[in-house]
């Protein structure tokens, strides 16, 4: 696959896997990022001359444009957790897939999330649902990729629950939320398989893992995996809801406003949803590959006493 593709967002977590894996399928890669030098690990990823960089920011067209200049094919992985999701998630997307049209570019993969929709009540969930509209729009055969919560080595999501697992008291918000939780080296797997087959074009895939988990299951695998034993406590909602309503505003506040809204509903694959079989890709799960990266959150690390299943 000797293709020029050009990555917005790939030296962030889930970018530089996806990177690597377009690297390792033989592709030329471009990485466009505000700032190249945060991804300049990628260049020790591929063979001389196979990777490149660009300063380029999404919510600037003018700086768009050079960056798909040439490339075959395009990836938006662009996002954000907080903030204003409609620049990003809309606009930006919008630009970036109206400049790959521009250029001829022959494939566009746009990275979104399970739960977008355009009239949902989270500002995150609508923007993604917004963002997947005006992508389509412009750029008619893009492929969309909606993941449930990507973990890996880097996230910031099993990282900080495992980190917490640490002290004496653990406390859930939403336990019964479920979740499907999907490793980033699978999402990286996933674009290349999609741009592998040009039947993928104008497709949806929503990518979740082998198992269904619950927030509270979630801690619970995190504590089993870090050998902690935490005093696990549910939350009750009236107290979750207060403090997103109250500290949600401020910086590293423990949950935000808009993501208690996304916890009232699960975050799993949809019933009849295209996903990782329709690629051929069988999912990791994440006590398969957690531990290796884990380990740092066991009381004595990794010269702890081997943990029992």
């Amino acid at each position: 696959m000797n293709r020029l593709v050009t990555i917005f967002g790939g030296g962030g977590f889930i970018g530089h896997y996806v990177a690597q894996a377009l690297l390792d399928a033989g592709c030329r890669v471009r990485i466009a990022e505000r700032h190249p030098k945060n991804a300049w690990r990628i260049k020790s990823y591929g063979n001389l001359g196979q990777v490149q960089f660009m300063a380029a920011d999404i919510l600037r067209p003018e700086t768009i444009a050079p960056a798909v200049a040439g490339a075959d094919a395009v990836i938006n992985l662009v996002g954000i957790l907080s903030g204003d999701f409609t620049a990003v998630h809309v606009h930006g997307a919008e630009n970036v897939a109206k400049a790959a049209t521009a250029a001829g570019a022959t494939a566009l993969v746009h990275l979104s999330a399970i739960g977008a929709d355009a009239s949902s009540e989270s500002g995150y969930g609508r923007s993604k649902g917004e963002g997947e509209a005006v992508v389509c729009a412009a750029f008619p055969t893009a492929t969309i990729l909606r993941p449930s919560v990507v973990f890996g080595p880097e996230d910031q999501f099993v990282n900080r629950f495992a980190a917490m697992a640490k002290l004496p008291v653990l406390p859930v918000l939403r336990g019964e939320t479920k979740f499907q939780p999907v490793f980033v080296g699978d999402i990286a797997r996933a674009v290349v398989a999609v741009l592998n087959d040009a039947d993928n074009a104008g497709k949806i895939f929503e990518l979740g893992g082998p198992e269904v988990l619950s927030m509270r299951g979630l801690n619970e695998l995190i504590c089993k995996m870090t050998g902690n034993k935490p005093a696990i406590i549910d939350v009750p909602d009236c107290v979750g809801g207060a403090m997103a309503s109250l500290l949600g505003w401020a910086p590293g506040a423990p949950i935000t406003k808009d993501q208690w809204i996304m916890l009232q509903r699960d975050n799993v694959v949809a019933a009849g949803a295209a996903g990782f079989a329709a690629l051929g890709i069988t999912p990791q799960a994440l006590e398969a590959v957690g531990p290796r990266w884990l380990v740092q959150y066991r009381p004595h690390g990794r010269f702890a006493a081997k943990i029992s299943a």
